[in-house]
């Protein structure tokens, strides 16, 4: 059996990502949860940002920043979204970061697109909390399915196409280059 552990690179990368996830996964639901305010703090940068990004359009914002679960931001004549601490995309992060690092590939590429993926999933959940402050606005009926389908699936489907792109272009580099 443990022979063929290791002869097997699909097992290999499930049991690596599994166990990784998982203590990322505990160290976020027992330790940061619990004892930081890194959750809301970074809840907080995400309703500064789409603020930020409303206002350079002349709309006018109101916004409820707390230390505890309880963080809304809205144009005004809307009721504003609430943005909790599963909507701060900390999960989506460890889940892309986990895949890639699992995955075989030069260290040195996973680390910088692990920080430019990250970075693009943060900055695409800002867009998504000013998308969803707009529909909240024009379209409150369509508030709950937009939030809970459409950007689900954009948001999934836009880290799908980050570990396509590991997996085909980055992450096999070195053994191209190994192979010619």
């Amino acid at each position: 059996m443990k022979a063929s552990f290791k002869q097997n690179a699909f097992v290999q990368f499930i049991f690596k990502a599994g166990i990784i996830y998982l203590v990322l996964f505990l160290l976020y639901q027992f330790i940061v949860k619990r004892y930081t305010y890194y959750d809301q703090k970074f809840i907080g940068s995400i309703i500064s940002a789409a603020d930020f990004i409303v206002q350079l359009f002349g709309y006018k914002t109101f916004k409820s920043l707390q230390d505890i679960d309880m963080q809304v931001i809205g144009l005004d004549g809307s009721t504003g979204v609430w943005i909790g601490s599963n909507c701060n995309a900390i999960t989506l992060f460890t889940l892309f970061s986990v895949f890639i690092f699992a995955y075989p590939g030069n260290q040195k590429d996973k680390w910088w697109y692990i920080l430019a993926g990250n970075l693009a999933i943060h900055v695409l959940n800002i867009f998504r909390v000013v998308a969803l402050m707009f529909i909240n606005l024009k379209f409150p009926s369509y508030l709950d399915f937009n939030h809970t389908y459409t950007f689900t699936f954009l948001v999934y489907a836009f880290i799908f196409w980050l570990w396509i792109i590991w997996v085909n272009k980055l992450a096999d580099k070195n053994r191209q280059s190994e192979k010619t």
